[in-house]
């Protein structure tokens, strides 16, 4: 049963030493840098071993790869983030956690930026791996109410994101449409306090046209499905197979998605990034608008277009606030600027049936794109901090390498970044390491790889013109035509990058040699797709809207002759991957090369073939080969002296020699071989990572030493602290109104007395997930002065009190159980009445019925909690009376008559020569109370507890707060009498030897010394036998364990008893032993 105690100790989740790898699935090989055999068969074999038993991760060192399950998996709750939180990488089995712990930490321990670079084709689970990095650093690091909005809107920001940027194609029913790039900005303290999404060519082409068996983007659908009837009304929803933008496809619905829940979330979404309602409807109202603007078809007039059916402009006008004539003029016309020196003159043109369909699919794609824009730019004000430089770590999930049948701009866009990426991943795991090695003089076999560098070349280079270059250069030479202009492009391809060893011209295609493989590129579209224009007139025709939210996402100043020039596509693109290359570069990288099993997206369905084309053309071989060949890890010499400084004592705290010197200290100490690690000249290298681990391990348990230190110091302190408020809230209460007892007054609180954990009958009495603040054995008297002994439970809401009954029939015939024999609310307790004497008696006036007269040692515990609870629920202060005599209420007024009187009256009385024990005399309808004197009621606790762990000298050994109690059986409880001080202990002494001296005189033989008294025989103590195990929460006090015999020293009433075991000796709590 789980424990409903807000203190109790959390599970934890043991962490495996990477060396034992206990309760783990052995399956292949976790790092294939340790294969047998390194050929690309080898490693597609170990990666389909691992694949089948549903292990998708594996090592490459420290790159991850990652093999798309197509299904969901087990390891990815939140057990699994603690299990791998702090943990080192070989630890525990190789998980996308490691590698965003790995980020996590270097981020603060090299005080330098991170980012995660995700590559692989179309459908490998690039997004999903982005996403539970961002899920792992959002649950792993701490923060307040601002940060956990933060980590609310990172959080959130993917599935607003992906139901407007991804859709379905062949190859991936989630596919990115779009590449994204998110910064997550940490402070100081570990937690994310903002970030940045930085997005890349979205593909609004799909939004007008799609290719056989692929969805438009997501939105459109789950509009369409989740709509209630007054959105649907309202935006003029009909079916898919309505709209000409959907239609072009005969896919509409994918197997296992629920586009109306994840329209619910989406919904959900703008919400926490902070889209308004109102706002969200206008966000609608647009989304519903490219779908009825699709549905404006043309028919030729005169040889000029038309639109077909005017009211398919209603809607379309209704929801952008335009009106549907200003629509139909922007749609079949537009206005041309004609220039002759500095004159200049407009001119109204008429459109055919093609320039107005590209006319109309120009404006939707516009529609859609700032639409896109603008759901970005709310999430990065949503995200955005206004502190200074932070630490970041940066997750790039971009569109993957993609091969279809029918390959255009767009797939020819995403290959090249693709490209950028891959040479990165090239330029500082291949090219860059064995560089540094060279550079610092470090022993090394050199290991070839292909550098893709060449490719990249082909189609970004100025000089000679690449690609892109001769693209723009065409489509400047031919402003405003279309006809044969793509034709012109392959053609002047041919003559300019022809001889290029990775280009070769088709028909009407051209084929560019990637370093995933051959991709033949239809040039058709491919100029219209890079001057991506948007006239002016469209431009205008927006910014006349109604709405403002429409008009606001064309914010262009068209004014003193037009706009300035506008980049292409292709420049805009290439830009924007240098500028991504450039960020990342400046971070320190880690990578996950995602690998796509199949083609069919099932479960466990494996095709070697194409997998083999994975791992070859990713490097995987050459990455293996350059890890067995070189180091795991490098530092340079200041940096690996500041982490390791604290292993050995010349280096800690202050080293002020040479860094250099210091590294071959730390190493020197912790016995490392010197093949194992090489210094350069500005850095050191260390080969295995066994070695590294022990270098990580060996600083933990230092680090952990001085944790324990600073730990202890501060729960002693804590606990100090704390004890002296719980006494004094416990010392108020009484405080110049009730004589008080010595260890009464200095004794800690322990709450439970009874062992509830071990009680289930009570806990079920209790309520479930209650927090029972109080619960003790006490002895309540009825209306003839008899006691009866009933457990009291003070939980968050009320006061009960327990008796046992013995079961007269039924199955548990004979058996005793719990029985409620009072339940009192907080509300109905009127005062709670005491005397000003040291007695332990306590008598509870309730509202509309009886009074309970109940006699307790640990009375100042009880208030306290009783109090503490009333304050809480009610808000109000317990009254607590007073007074020498008081009134006791016995039986409900109704029953006074029948049952000769309803009250009763308690005498309390100090005796000078009393003892401590209250001494009663009942004397017909009055209960006389009898009590020694005890300490002043002005006396206040002793705060100050000694803080040493040795004993100090005292008089009498004093209390401290055991841990909860074992359960004592009932009988035993029955056993715990309350209420005098502890007697003084005085300590046996030895008795002194009698040493007889010699008289002087004669030669008489000196007379024969007296007999020895015997010994004294040492008094026999009573002993007693363990019930449970006592673990001394104190000094003074004494451990034992289940069964062990204890010699009895002193008995106390109030429960804690002196006894000694061997040579110790101690206090501990009598319900946890029985006589013998």
């Amino acid at each position: 049963m789980v424990s409903s105690d807000p203190e109790a100790p959390t599970p934890r989740f043991q962490n495996f030493h990477w060396q034992s790898k206990v309760n783990t699935q052995n399956v292949g090989v976790e790092d294939m840098v340790l294969l047998s055999r390194l050929n690309d068969s080898a490693i597609v074999d170990n990666l389909k071993k691992r694949f089948m038993a549903n292990q998708i991760f594996t090592y490459i060192g420290p790159v991850l790869i990652s093999v798309n399950p197509f299904k969901e998996m087990s390891y990815f709750g939140e057990k699994h983030m603690e299990l791998y939180q702090g943990a080192t990488q070989y630890e525990n089995p190789p998980h996308i956690y490691a590698l965003a712990d790995s980020m996590y930490r270097n981020m603060y321990i090299d005080n330098e930026n991170q980012c995660v670079i995700i590559s692989g084709e179309s459908g490998a689970g690039k997004t999903v791996a982005a996403k539970y990095i961002m899920n792992y650093i959002s649950k792993s690091s701490g923060g307040g109410q601002r940060v956990q909005h933060v980590k609310e809107v990172i959080l959130k920001s993917n599935p607003l994101l992906e139901a407007f940027g991804n859709s379905a194609t062949v190859r991936n029913w989630n596919s990115s449409r779009f590449g994204k790039y998110v910064e997550i900005v940490f402070g100081r303290g570990g937690e994310p306090i903002g970030g940045r999404i930085s997005n890349f060519l979205l593909e609004k082409s799909r939004v007008v046209s799609l290719n056989s068996g692929e969805r438009n983007f997501h939105v459109f659908y789950q509009l369409l499905s989740g709509a209630d009837q007054t959105l649907r009304e309202n935006l003029g929803l009909s079916t898919f197979d309505y709209y000409n933008y959907l239609n072009q496809s005969s896919l509409s619905v994918i197997e296992g998605t629920d586009d109306a829940r994840e329209f619910r979330e989406t919904l959900h979404a703008m919400s926490v990034v902070g889209i308004d309602d109102e706002r969200q409807v206008q966000i609608l109202q647009l989304v519903a608008a490219v779908l009825h603007l699709g549905n404006v078809g043309f028919v030729e007039q005169r040889n000029y277009a038309a639109v077909e059916n005017e009211q398919f402009l209603d809607f379309p006008g209704y929801l952008l606030g335009l009106p549907t004539a200003l629509i139909k003029e922007k749609l079949t016309s537009r206005k041309l600027e004609s220039r002759w020196g500095k004159q200049s003159e407009e001119i109204d043109v008429t459109l055919n049936v093609e320039q107005a369909v590209y006319t109309r699919d120009a404006l939707a794609k516009a529609l859609y794109a700032r639409l896109f824009d603008f759901l970005v730019d709310v999430v990065n004000r949503a995200m955005k901090t206004n502190e200074g430089a932070n630490l970041s770590i940066g997750i790039l999930d971009i569109y993957g390498f993609e091969i279809f049948q029918n390959n255009g701009f767009e797939q020819f866009c995403i290959n090249f970044v693709n490209e950028k990426l891959q040479q990165i991943f090239i330029e500082l795991t291949l090219k860059a390491e064995q560089e540094e090695y060279v550079a610092e003089g470090i022993q090394w076999t050199p290991v070839d790889y292909f550098n893709n560098k060449v490719v990249c070349d082909l189609i970004e280079a100025k000089k000679p013109p690449g690609i892109i270059c001769v693209l723009d250069d065409i489509c400047a030479k031919n402003h405003g035509q279309s006809d044969g202009v793509d034709q012109q492009f392959l053609n002047a391809l041919s003559s300019q990058v022809s001889h290029h060893e990775h280009f070769r011209k088709g028909g009407d295609n051209f084929v560019v040699r990637h370093y995933a493989g051959e991709v033949v590129y239809g040039v058709e579209g491919f100029c219209d797709r890079n001057r991506d224009v948007l006239y002016d007139d469209l431009i205008l025709l927006m910014q006349q809207s109604k709405n403002p939210f429409m008009a606001a996402l064309f914010p262009e100043q068209l004014h003193n002759g037009g706009r300035s020039k506008r980049s292409s596509a292709g420049t805009k693109i290439k830009t924007q991957a240098n500028a991504l290359v450039d960020s990342l570069m400046r971070c320190a990288p880690h990578y996950v090369r995602c690998v796509k099993p199949n083609e069919t997206k099932r479960a466990l369905d494996w095709d070697e073939q194409r997998v083999q084309h994975q791992v070859e053309y990713l490097g995987l071989k050459e990455n293996i080969r350059v890890r067995r060949a070189g180091f795991a890890y490098r530092r340079p010499f200041d940096k690996f002296l500041w982490r390791y400084a604290i292993l050995t004592t010349e280096t800690w705290p202050h080293f002020t020699g040479d860094p250099r010197r210091g590294c071959e200290i730390i190493c020197g100490r912790m016995a490392l071989d010197r093949d194992q690690f090489q210094l350069g000249r500005t850095k050191i290298f260390i080969k295995d990572p066994a070695s590294l681990f022990l270098l990580e391990e060996t600083r933990e348990r230092k680090y952990d030493g001085y944790a324990r230190v600073i730990q202890k110091a501060w729960r002693r302190f804590h606990g100090q602290k704390h004890l002296a408020k719980m006494k004094q809230e416990a010392s108020d209460l009484l405080y110049d109104k009730k004589e008080r007892r010595r260890l009464s007054l200095n004794r800690n609180f322990v709450v439970d007395y009874v062992g509830l954990e071990h009680h289930p009958a009570l806990q079920v009495i209790a309520g479930k997930r209650e927090r029972v603040a109080f619960v003790h054995t006490v002895s309540k008297y009825d209306r003839k002065f008899r006691a009866t002994k009933l457990d009291l439970l003070v939980t968050s809401k009320e006061l009960l009190l327990v008796g046992r009954e013995l079961v007269k029939k039924g199955v548990n015939r004979g058996k005793l159980v719990e029985v409620v024999k009072r339940q009192i609310p907080f509300g109905d307790i009127l005062t709670v009445g005491l005397s000003p004497f040291q007695d332990d008696f306590v008598l509870l006036h309730v509202r509309g019925s009886y009074s309970s007269l109940l006699e307790t040692p640990l009375k100042t515990e009880f208030l306290t909690a009783l109090s503490k609870r009333v304050k809480e629920r009610l808000g109000r202060d317990l009254q607590i009376d007073f007074k020498p005599q008081h009134t006791v209420l016995v039986k409900q007024e109704r029953f006074a008559d029948r049952f000769g009187g309803s009250t009763r009256q308690v005498v309390f009385a100090c005796n000078p020569h009393g003892s401590q024990r209250a001494f009663l005399r009942p004397n017909g309808k009055i209960l006389n109370v009898s009590v020694g004197p005890g300490l002043p009621n002005n006396t206040r606790p002793q705060v100050q507890r000694p803080t040493s762990t040795t004993r100090t000298s005292r008089a009498e050994p004093q209390r401290a707060a055991p841990a909860r109690p074992a359960p004592p059986q009932h009988s035993e409880l029955v056993g715990f009498a309350p209420a005098a001080a502890l007697q003084q202990h005085f300590a046996q002494k030895t008795p002194r030897s009698n040493v007889v001296q010699p008289i002087n005189g004669g030669n008489a033989p000196p007379p024969r010394a007296p007999k020895p008294k015997p010994p004294v025989k040492p008094r026999l103590l009573p002993l007693v036998e363990a019930l449970y195990p006592y673990e001394a929460q104190d000094t003074d006090e004494l451990s034992f364990q289940q069964g062990q015999k204890i010699e009895l020293i002193n008995k106390d009433p109030s429960g804690w008893w002196q006894g000694k075991v061997g040579a110790k000796q101690g206090l501990f709590p009598a319900n946890y032993v029985t006589g013998l």
